[in-house]
């Protein structure tokens, strides 16, 4: 969904009020009829004749994925890295707004970057508590990570984005999404040696 939703996103920004399965489809590299099963599991999008009405359709999917309203989000963790996550601009765009950033380093606690104030992580539950934050992301060291993530659940958050290298295993109701950036450049070293392979 969250493709589709990009997609249909440039739809708008190019002017285009409406898109078809097909062109939707040849544009992600999917079949019209995936489109349509995909879209169709979450109910009745589009219109005969028609097809999809773009913002119509980003309306929809965005309140599918839960981004139709902003999230507050609180980053942890201001090294490289992180910085450069506070840089990114697609967050805020796609409604996450990093509200506060946290770490144990006293050089980087009290600088600013990219106007966000950097808090002592001991300060993690009153901030949170205050700007109503249920999303972090961890940009920590690995060695790190299982005891930062640990306070960070047990202080109301919900949400993980883990950004450090190793599998998070958190008790409750937090739900966590990995993202190891090796793993991926792994993954796509092997298709490169697969398709060198087939030729």
């Amino acid at each position: 969904m969250s493709l589709y939703l990009r997609q249909v996103e440039r739809e708008i920004a190019e002017g285009n009020p409406t898109i078809n399965s097909r062109r939707l489809g040849q544009l992600l590299g999917l079949s019209d009829s995936q489109v349509r099963r995909d879209l169709g599991w979450f109910g009745q999008f589009g219109y005969r004749g028609i097809g999809y009405r773009c913002q119509e359709l980003v309306d929809r999917i965005r309140e599918i994925l839960g981004t139709g309203r902003p999230w507050p989000v609180a980053l942890v963790g201001c090294g490289h890295l992180g910085q450069a996550l506070l840089g990114y601009a697609g967050f805020s765009r796609q409604g996450f707004a990093v509200r506060a950033a946290f770490d144990r380093d006293p050089q980087l606690i009290g600088q600013h970057i990219r106007g966000i104030r950097i808090s002592d992580f001991s300060e993690f539950p009153e901030i949170v508590g205050r700007e109503g934050i249920e999303l972090a992301i961890l940009a920590v060291p690995a060695d790190q990570a299982e005891t930062t993530a640990a306070q960070i659940a047990g202080s109301g958050v919900t949400g993980i984005l883990n950004f450090a290298p190793t599998l998070l295993n958190l008790p409750g109701p937090v739900t966590v999404s990995n993202v190891d950036l090796t793993i991926e450049l792994e993954q796509l070293a092997f298709a490169v040696v697969q398709h060198r392979g087939k030729r």
